[in-house]
């Protein structure tokens, strides 16, 4: 075929010139091959729908260009057919654009020649029916999906009549497709929902359009069954033409597997009580319910006593038939509305929904001592309730079982078959005193403690005799703490060793600076009574010497408080002849203000007695007090050991105890503690004027200290 573009034309020219321009702007494309199948002229449709230029094209075989890998072969081959034998053919083909993309044609081609008195070849007429290959794919997609799909799909009218049903609604309802069509879906009903469900479903529909969720409906067997259904009005061209199409799937299983896992869940196995995550969801309701009403609640933690001996006596298996008829008997004797849970082995934990009174707890005990038969033999059993009641306990629902549980407890520890209240504010004195140990604690590792030391003074020449060591810590909050806001929570506790120790190691460290700055000092130590009986307290006080073999064990005194029972008075007695023995002096501290004075001083060596300050303080005003003091002084007068009295804050108290005998005091009246820092320049002071007075020989040195 000529190259040029007149020539272009010319088969089509010979004829009618209308017809080149109807090959020109027709929509359709055209393409004009030789008899090899080679393009040879395009219209220009073609060259827009497939972004090919002619002058690109000419020459090239068409199936080299428009053909692609999805180009179906036997259709190739067909088409190949045809032209080797120079037939008409139409076929549907995938072919690719210039970009690519691939789109549908519709092709008639016919061969030219001689007849027509052109160059022999083919014209090729195709139509983009693209968009119709879509549609025709997605309805064989549609029907597939229809036909397949394990959901149920349910198509009516506007009326609500069945169209069409796919086969998962006929194997889940048991309904064939001819049994159907033309009837309403109603036929499922089960009955379960009422006419106000229904009107609710259908005014959402009418509203949105859409309507989704659980139903329960009926097989054709009368058989029940759950359903997860969705339903969409599907809208037409034509005004007021819809339909309704609804998909459902049966999640019957799904829902009994579902309170399967529920039960699994939430309640015991053998008793088949609620178990301890139910009960703790029921607690926090009845809590707010509670709150609403402004009423209370009981939680009663119950353990039976020694049940194991139930399983070793008569098996496991006796066992557990035991504990499924005590949750039977709890369940009945509770009111209704309350609440049993098994929450361990032979542990139950009942909720009660009001203020109940003792005869309540009284008769679930009672319930417990019911005789139960075991393989043949009469068994009782009986049990530990501790009770928390809220509000006034007025915790959370896992705080309320935690209290009613350590109030069982504490029932155990009374003997069997006992009750025991939870008390709100003692639990929160044990709060408190746990978050400071964990203070104290923190305080021991960063070094806050330090030690303040008040002097001891001998009353007929004013001289020191030494140092009381006294414990303060530098809070990084609070600033300076006195040891009555610490040590309280020390006593008793695990700390109470280390930080005895912490003391001890302290004042010897400063008995040996002083001693580096040329002042021998002595030191008074308080020692606690769990301190003083711990097993290792005499070695640790040899080990400690040991490492400071310059220091004289001599000006080490340990004061032990009287106020403070000792549980073995003997082995008290060996530490502390043991710690004589190493070099140390010992100090009953506190006389007088414990039950076990005299036997004390009868039994434990030591080598002065100190008289508390709660009896100095007002002794010149009680008669009472004064003839402690007196008593003090004389007994020790007896028993050749020395007397110091603490909280000496006047002259006159310095008189009067001077007057009965007691020739050591010590007090504010002398001098407040003070920090280590401070106590050599103290001294100084002290001894100047000391020494001043001393000149008088009219004087007693020590009767002016009062002023100082």
């Amino acid at each position: 075929m000529p190259d040029s573009s007149n020539r272009d034309h010319n088969i089509i020219d010979t004829r009618d010139p209308r017809l080149a321009l109807l090959a020109s702007h027709t929509p359709n494309m055209v393409i004009i091959t030789d008899e090899a199948g080679r393009f040879d002229w395009v219209n220009p449709s073609f060259e827009k729908h497939t972004g090919y230029a002619l002058n690109e094209l000419r020459g090239k075989r068409v199936d080299e260009v428009l053909f692609g890998e999805d180009t179906d072969p036997e259709t190739v081959k067909r088409i190949r057919r045809k032209l080797y034998e120079n037939s008409e053919f139409e076929e549907d083909l995938l072919q690719y654009s210039r970009s690519g993309s691939p789109y549908w044609v519709h092709i008639h081609c016919f061969p030219i020649g001689r007849d027509q008195g052109v160059k022999p070849g083919f014209i090729a007429i195709q139509n983009n029916i693209s968009d119709r290959k879509n549609s025709e794919r997605g309805l064989r997609i549609a029907a597939s999906v229809f036909d397949r799909s394990h959901e149920a799909v349910l198509i009516t009218d506007h009326n609500n009549r069945i169209l069409d049903v796919n086969p998962a609604f006929s194997r889940i309802t048991g309904y064939s497709r001819n049994e159907v069509l033309g009837l309403n879906p109603s036929i499922l009903s089960s009955g379960r929902h009422t006419p106000e469900y229904y009107r609710s479903m259908w005014h959402t529909i009418e509203r949105t359009d859409h309507w989704r969720g659980e139903i329960w409906n009926r097989r054709k067997n009368g058989e029940e069954y759950a359903e997860l259904l969705s339903i969409s009005r599907v809208h037409l061209d034509h005004p007021g033409q819809f339909y309704h199409v609804a998909a459902f799937s049966d999640i019957t299983a799904l829902k009994n597997h579902a309170k399967e896992l529920n039960r699994a869940a939430n309640y015991d196995v053998l008793t088949g009580l609620p178990n301890r995550q139910l009960l703790e969801e029921r607690l926090r309701t009845a809590r707010s319910h509670a709150d609403r009403l402004r009423r209370g609640l009981s939680v009663c933690y119950l353990d039976l006593d020694g049940f194991h001996t139930i399983n070793e006596r008569f098996g496991h298996a006796a066992g557990d038939e035991a504990l499924k008829s005590l949750a039977e008997r709890l369940t009945r004797t509770l009111r209704s509305g309350d609440i049993i849970a098994r929450i361990g082995g032979d542990e139950f934990v009942m909720l009660l929904h009001s203020d109940a009174t003792d005869q309540v707890f009284q008769r679930i005990l009672a319930t417990v001592g019911d005789t139960l038969t075991l393989r043949g033999e009469s068994v009782t059993l009986t049990g530990s309730l501790g009770v928390t009641r809220y509000p006034d306990d007025n915790s959370d629902a896992e705080g309320l079982i935690r209290h009613a549980d350590q109030a069982m407890y504490s029932a155990k520890e009374k003997g069997r078959n006992q009750i025991h209240f939870f008390d709100p504010r003692l639990d929160e004195h044990r709060r408190k005193r746990r978050s400071q140990l964990m203070d104290i604690t923190r305080a021991l590792e960063n070094e806050e403690f330090e030690l303040y030391f008040q002097p001891q003074v001998h009353l007929p020449d004013g001289a020191i005799t030494g140092f009381e060591a006294l414990i303060r810590w530098n809070h990084p909050e609070l600033g300076l703490l006195a040891p009555g806001s610490f040590l309280p929570a020390v006593e008793n506790s695990h700390l109470e060793v280390p930080l005895g120790q912490w003391v001890v190691k302290e004042a010897i460290h400063q008995l040996n600076r002083w001693r580096q700055a040329g002042t021998t000092l002595s030191v008074s130590i308080n020692i606690s009574a769990q301190h003083l009986m711990d097993r290792s307290f005499a070695d640790f006080i040899e080990t400690y010497l040991r490492l400071h073999p310059d220091l004289d064990p001599g000006l080490i005194t340990l004061e032990v408080l009287e106020s403070t029972a000792l549980e073995d008075t003997q082995r008290a007695s060996n530490v502390l002849s043991r710690c004589r023995c190493l070099g140390l002096r010992v100090a009953l501290d506190d006389f007088g203000t414990g039950f076990s004075s005299l036997t004390y001083l009868r039994t434990l060596p030591v080598d002065m007695i100190k008289i508390d300050q709660s009896f100095v303080f007002n002794m010149l005003e009680d008669a009472s007090d004064r003839a402690i003091v007196e008593s003090v002084i004389f007994l020790a007068q007896r028993f050749a050991h020395p007397v110091l009295a603490e909280g000496v804050e006047t002259m006159d108290h310095a008189h009067a105890l001077q007057h009965m005998g007691c020739n050591f005091v010590q007090g504010y009246g002398i001098a407040r503690p003070m920090p280590a820092g401070d106590v050599l320049d103290w001294a100084r002071q002290w001894q100047q004027v000391r020494d001043e007075e001393g000149a008088d020989s009219q004087r007693n040195p020590a009767s002016s200290f009062v002023q100082r």
